[in-house]
């Protein structure tokens, strides 16, 4: 009988350790399938960036998007990025037909005859001021929008009947393919033609055909404003800045932008997703002259009007 307890008690307490064994197993699996999940996700998380990406398409943007490429690269090394200029046309004629991922333009797809706006996606990634400059001799600081109209159509052409020095005025025009000459027409000049001037496509050289030329009067990006060799002029007593444009009162700006065909994917997403990121709208597009679009005020559309957000 004694044997029989004791092979009971024995065959009850390995049936007990097989139980607890086997719970043990089960809560073991569970925590290192929950481990697994964890670790997996995390991985995912961490997921480095590769492969290349090609845009092309406005001169005005190129040095922004370089740069901004240029940070985007180091922290992603195994990502290659090539940027190139061309004009808003090619950006725009490349992205549509598929040869580049993002096709940079000062301008709308709309605006742009050929293009097939309506298969691309805008991407609004920094905003440009600008206004009339003048030779500092001429001696004006403000024009009225109507006398800056009737100044570049050529029907006031000395600066004494604008209160200035009795100078010839001498116009300072891009090439019709600009994309400044357009944003400047369209907004500062209400559409109409420039008369004949001297043409010059390159900011800096412009600036410097301002300040070496008496009675001399063009346009430029505000970030050309860095010191007093030429003057910026106020229109109807409103001041170039980045607040007065940000708020809607001051009239000669645009968007830059960054179109893809159809949404954006994959690195050209990643990318655009960089672009509007805090840092380098904040940072980076101020130190290249442009103004953030997320801390703009009002919004335009393709026509040119212009409503509160």
């Amino acid at each position: 009988m004694k044997s029989l307890k004791k092979l009971s008690l024995l065959t009850l307490f390995a049936a007990l350790m097989v139980f607890m064994a086997a719970c043990g197993g089960g809560t073991s699996t569970d925590k290192t399938a929950g481990n697994t999940e964890k670790e997996t996700a995390k991985t995912e998380d961490k997921k480095e960036l590769s492969g290349s990406l090609v845009i092309s398409g406005s001169s005005a943007m190129q040095p922004l998007v370089a740069a901004a490429a240029e940070e985007f690269m180091s922290e992603n090394p195994k990502v290659d990025i090539q940027v190139n200029a061309g004009g808003s046309g090619t950006g725009l004629s490349q992205v549509a037909e598929g040869s580049v991922q993002i096709g940079n333009s000062d301008v709308f797809a709309e605006e742009k005859e050929g293009i097939p706006a309506n298969q691309l996606v805008d991407h609004k990634v920094a905003v440009v001021g600008m206004t009339a400059a003048v030779n500092p001799k001429v001696g004006i600081k403000d024009i009225k929008k109507e006398d800056l109209i009737k100044v570049f159509t050529g029907k006031i052409t000395n600066w004494k009947d604008l209160g200035g020095k009795d100078q010839k005025i001498v116009l300072v025009n891009r090439p019709d393919s600009s994309g400044t000459r357009a944003i400047f027409n369209k907004f500062a000049l209400d559409g109409a033609t420039p008369a004949e001037g001297i043409t010059e496509d390159s900011s800096n050289t412009v600036k410097k055909i301002i300040n070496e030329t008496d009675g001399a009067i063009g346009y430029l990006a505000f970030s050309y404003f860095t010191d007093d060799s030429v003057t910026p002029l106020a229109i109807d007593g409103v001041e170039p800045t980045a607040e007065n444009v940000q708020s809607g009162k001051f009239p000669v700006w645009a968007y830059q932008h960054s179109y893809t065909k159809g949404e954006a994917t994959d690195l050209a997403k990643s990318f655009l997703d960089y672009m509007m990121s805090d840092d380098i709208q904040n940072n980076l597009l101020k130190d290249q002259g442009y103004l953030p679009v997320t801390k703009m005020k009002v919004e335009r559309d393709a026509e040119g009007k212009q409503t509160n957000k």
